[in-house]
């Protein structure tokens, strides 16, 4: 088959696109920069170099293909509209789908896009489900990951110099669905190559369950602080600190708008409605050997 992989050569497509290559299929990687292509073009990928913002390169390298790993790229250069900018690529990607002869898509969404608003930058990708799902005949399962290991790599600085950790979410009783990003490349590889869905479909993706408490111990352990607290700042405070920390206002208040909606419980009410029967092979402990080695090179 002919995939379509986006993304780049990041920490999902990556290894998705390796996967395929090694059973034999044709793989297409597009990103902006082709020598961040080197070590996939070097395994057979083909480089597709071009942005996911323009329709008629979209177009152009969807045309041919039989199925298509799609995802909205980060941004942290955007001041306005970040979820506008976040479902537009969504269009973009249901639009270049419609000329093509792709019949299997497979969309990295996140936990929560199943509401419309509320939810900072995952709003956005409620639009995104939403429009694919608006084409006929046409294959669609929406990966929804939960919080990523990896966030937590930006709270290494408040450990090493302030003793705490912690978000607008959290607590004594409150427990965080996990995700590694290699999970999510294993369950999409799984899709694609199967391709056994059918429809417009939604599959929860999780490595751990744990709560804040057990997050802060199991992690402060790891780099020598076993009584290191979960501090829950309210949306103001963290807020200020990720403005602070360097984003813009836009992206702070969309990921203080996140927490928040973690907080209440309504971004991961579907969640529990829909557990999934299997969890990923990725636990926290595994995760804390990375936030050591990240948080003892800073």
């Amino acid at each position: 088959m002919k995939y379509v992989i986006t993304g780049g050569a990041g920490n999902i497509s990556q290894p998705l696109a390796e996967k395929l290559l090694a059973a034999g299929h044709q793989v297409t990687v597009i990103s902006r920069n082709a020598a961040n292509l080197q070590s996939l073009t070097s395994k057979g990928a083909i480089a597709a170099v071009g942005s996911v913002e323009d329709l008629s390169f979209l177009k152009s390298v969807f045309a041919d293909a039989d199925a298509v790993y799609t995802m909205v790229p980060p941004r942290f250069d955007i001041t306005s509209n970040w979820k506008e900018f976040i479902g537009q690529i969504g269009k973009n990607y249901a639009e270049a789908i419609k000329g093509s002869r792709i019949k299997y898509v497979v969309n990295l969404s996140s936990i929560g896009a199943h509401l419309p608003g509320g939810c900072g930058p995952v709003s956005g990708l409620y639009t995104v489900e939403k429009v694919l799902n608006g084409l006929n005949d046409v294959n669609i399962v929406h990966l929804r990951p939960s919080y990523f290991f990896s966030n937590l790599l930006a709270n290494t600085g408040m450990v090493k110099h302030m003793n705490i950790i912690g978000s607008n979410f959290g607590g004594a009783d409150f427990k965080l669905v996990l995700t590694d990003t290699s999970d999510i490349a294993e369950a999409a590889a799984a899709e694609l190559l199967d391709h056994s869905f059918s429809g417009h479909t939604v599959r929860y993706i999780a490595s751990d369950e744990r709560t804040t408490d057990e997050i802060a111990g199991v992690l402060g352990t790891t780099v020598g602080k076993p009584a290191l607290p979960w501090v829950v700042f309210t949306n103001e405070q963290a807020f200020e600190g990720m403005k602070q920390a360097g984003l813009t206002e836009e992206i702070a208040s969309n990921y203080a708008e996140m927490g928040n909606a973690l907080q209440t419980g309504v971004m991961q009410e579907d969640y529990w409605k829909n557990r999934p029967a299997q969890s990923g092979k990725v636990k926290l402990e595994d995760f804390a050997k990375i936030f050591a080695r990240v948080y003892n090179a800073g």
